[in-house]
């Protein structure tokens, strides 16, 4: 009987004939060599190679021997590892249609999207309608015209399916971006060739002075409310994240010895994972958050244990006589920053904010964390003077 050798070799490929499965070795790469006997008496030999894509353990078929030799092998598994570790799949299909790409999107967007929401059917149904042309295309050859012929035709006489379609074409294509498989979002320069509309140009959202924003947080704990909402709009203020990513937050997000809130690319506007520093007064509001009754996963549950709704930050502030949205909160840290000094990469990089240009991008490799930590800090202490 042929000896079984700590990796593979040719020579043991060639003679083994016994039935199992032949692994090469810790530095294999999930590489292994399956002896089968069939119904007949004949001992066939084919490769396979076990990788981990998105988390699940998956077989791939890398052909039969000796029509793939071990060196071609072990070149093949070297090629899917590869993939693997830049976010892609190497069974074949590469990068993904557009269509398979949405599809991916819509599944992780559920997690925060309430049981038996509409939303996954409506954001099928924007696709189909109004970027058929996409759908069957690689997500690396679309270009901006690809999508300006979408967006054309709705973008003025149906304003309102125009704004959900560019919004939801953008989020594939941040998908995308996460994933390595194109480093920019199309729909930004076709966006940029449309004419500016009353229901399509840029929507600021309603926002105070950064000089109001103590008040405003004053004024929401006068209102006695230590619920979910109240704590998520206070930490929203005092950290400028968008609503959604502090409506979402769960704990095993959140370092509190380490004082960082890391926030994985599925939840990001730009696709990328953000580690949020976190301030005192951002730590004062976890704390506080960790003492509301009841188990759930998130910092802010609502009432069934899940996420916050939507509307509900909205709601708080209305309530505590605040003239802004959450999401002006903000447009008021970033004012404070400029008057502040703050650089502008710096300032920007505290918002999550990516930067237009790719040379900027390749060339701002570091997130700048330390200074951010700074400036965030000394925004908690102007925000939260009592």
């Amino acid at each position: 009987m042929t000896k079984r050798p700590r990796t593979l070799t040719a020579a043991f490929v060639r003679t083994v004939g016994r039935p199992g499965v032949y692994g090469d070795g810790r530095g294999g790469r999930g590489l292994s060599l399956r002896v089968h006997r069939t119904l007949d008496g004949r001992i066939t030999k084919t490769w396979r190679q076990r990788v981990r894509i998105e988390g699940r353990l998956t077989s791939i078929g890398l052909g039969p021997y000796p029509e793939v030799t071990l060196a071609e092998a072990r070149r093949k598994a070297l090629d899917n590892s590869r993939m693997v570790r830049q976010g892609r799949d190497p069974r074949g299909r590469g990068v993904p249609t557009f269509a398979e790409a949405a599809e991916r999107t819509i599944r992780l967007h559920r997690e925060s999207w309430k049981a038996g929401s509409p939303l996954p059917e409506q954001w099928e149904s924007t696709f189909r309608l109004h970027a058929a042309s996409l759908l069957d295309k690689p997500v690396d050859r679309i270009t901006s015209a690809d999508v300006l012929r979408c967006l054309s035709p709705i973008w003025s006489s149906k304003p309102a399916a125009a704004r959900k379609a560019r919004h939801r074409i953008a989020a594939v294509f941040r998908w995308c971006i996460g994933r390595n498989y194109r480093a920019d979002n199309p729909v930004d320069r076709a966006v940029a060739a449309l004419p500016k509309t009353n229901g399509n140009g840029p929507r600021h959202h309603r926002a105070l002075t950064h000089r109001e924003i103590a008040g405003a947080l004053r004024a929401i704990r006068r209102i006695g409310d230590e619920s979910p909402a109240a704590l998520c709009v206070e930490l929203i203020a005092i950290t400028a994240v968008r609503p959604g990513e502090a409506r979402g937050a769960r704990w095993d997000e959140i370092d509190m010895a380490e004082a960082r809130w890391t926030i994985p690319a599925a939840r990001m506007k730009a696709g990328r994972e953000f580690v949020v520093p976190l301030s005192t007064g951002a730590m004062d509001v976890l704390e506080r958050a960790r003492s509301l009754p009841g188990r759930s996963p998130y910092v802010f549950p609502s009432r069934s244990g899940g996420p916050l709704p939507t509307k509900a930050p909205g709601s708080v502030l209305r309530r505590a006589g605040v003239a802004s949205t959450p999401h002006g909160f903000r447009s008021s840290a970033r004012s404070w920053m400029a008057e502040s000094g703050v650089p502008a990469e710096v300032a920007e990089a505290c918002l999550a904010h990516v930067p237009r240009s790719q040379v900027v991008q390749a060339y701002q490799r570091s997130d700048l964390l330390e200074r951010r930590a700074e400036v965030m800090q000394e925004w908690s202490e102007y925000v939260t003077r009592r």
